[in-house]
């Protein structure tokens, strides 16, 4: 498989740069081009000089490739992604586009009609640990969104096995990075530092992408989710805490709850259920979840803390780890590196 010519749509956007990065020693794919309209003509080591080995120059359109990764903003990557399934182009889209199942939530959710409602079916769900013989046969995965990702994976377990009533408030810190490149406001160095904010209370645009999968591993009830961000003054990462109340007549103890994750993750190349609360940095520039499951000892109640990097696991890493699959490599190449510390 070793030179299967991949391309980056939007790669001077963070997903982009990350894909970048971390492809350029994949040893199963070339990356072959990548677009960038406000960076047309240039060196990506010229926009970019961390990536000082990349000769790549960065066009107005991706070119002739069997792979490729869209990381336009939402309300543009669908059109993208249309037209690459139209040349026989597999394809992951890091975008919300083909996320959702139900048409009629875009309109809702992120202001748009969507163009292609057929395919939102055929596209599976970027979240291996879920759906990977799925995704190993697919020619289009929606990669999950950043807070998604934590959220799902510290849950999956408790509701797979009816550890839990489906009412759940879910707590998450992201950096600052999961806004963005693009100059506003509210991630001015001034408004951010030294400053946490919980915002997006009356809905995220992410919040019914959780509804969705979480609502597939408890079909007996529809799940009640409340879901409340906040931006903390750090780049990378996303901490998100969970709670939900223990399912009648299925209450365990703490051991026994963390013995259930232990076995849902085993053999998971990327999930890891650690021994104590995991720190945001403890995954800093890698594709791992850290997962810490306990049980109140005072109300029964279950709390989940996991830890991803958003770029990394919360993006451009799990849209590589879905790539290994759709290519029939193996799911962990070019992603083995550990976090980055202190």
């Amino acid at each position: 498989m070793s030179g299967i010519k991949v391309g980056i749509i939007n790669v001077t956007g963070y997903t982009g740069v990350e894909l970048a990065r971390l492809l350029a020693h994949h040893p199963g794919v070339e990356l072959a081009s990548i677009s960038g309209r406000s960076a047309a003509g240039k060196k990506l080591n010229e926009v970019f000089p961390h990536l000082t080995d990349s000769e790549l120059v960065i066009d107005s359109e991706i070119g002739a490739v069997e792979f490729a990764f869209s990381a336009m903003p939402h309300k543009e990557s669908a059109k993208e992604v249309i037209a690459l399934l139209d040349r026989g182009v597999k394809v992951v889209d890091i975008s919300a586009d083909f996320r959702l199942k139900n048409a009629e939530d875009y309109p809702r959710w992120y202001d748009f009609t969507h163009p292609a409602p057929q395919l939102l079916d055929e596209a599976v769900y970027g979240l291996p640990e879920l759906y990977r013989s799925k995704i190993a046969s697919a020619r289009l995965v929606a990669n999950p969104g950043c807070y998604p990702t934590g959220a799902i994976l510290a849950l999956a377990p408790a509701l797979r096995h009816d550890l839990i009533e489906p009412d759940i408030i879910i707590d998450s810190k992201s950096g600052v990075s999961g806004a963005g490149r693009t100059l506003s406001l509210q991630t001015h160095y001034s408004e951010a530092n030294e400053d946490i904010t919980a915002y997006a209370l009356d809905g995220h645009r992410h919040l019914p992408e959780i509804i969705q999968e979480l609502g597939l591993l408890h079909r007996q009830k529809s799940p009640s989710i409340t879901f409340i961000p906040h931006l903390i003054p750090m780049t990378r990462g996303i901490l998100t805490t969970a709670y939900a109340p223990p399912a009648s007549g299925n209450k365990k103890s703490a051991e026994a709850v963390r013995q259930l994750y232990h076995d849902f993750y085993r053999d998971e190349p990327f999930v890891r259920v650690v021994a104590a609360p995991p720190h945001s940095k403890h995954t800093w520039g890698s594709n791992f979840c850290l997962i810490y499951p306990t049980v109140d000892p005072r109300t029964g109640r279950l709390i989940v803390i996991s830890a991803i990097d958003n770029l990394v696991k919360g993006a451009g890493g799990q849209a590589i780890q879905n790539m290994n699959l759709m290519l029939g490599l193996p799911e962990t190449t070019g992603l083995q590196a550990p976090a980055v510390y202190p």
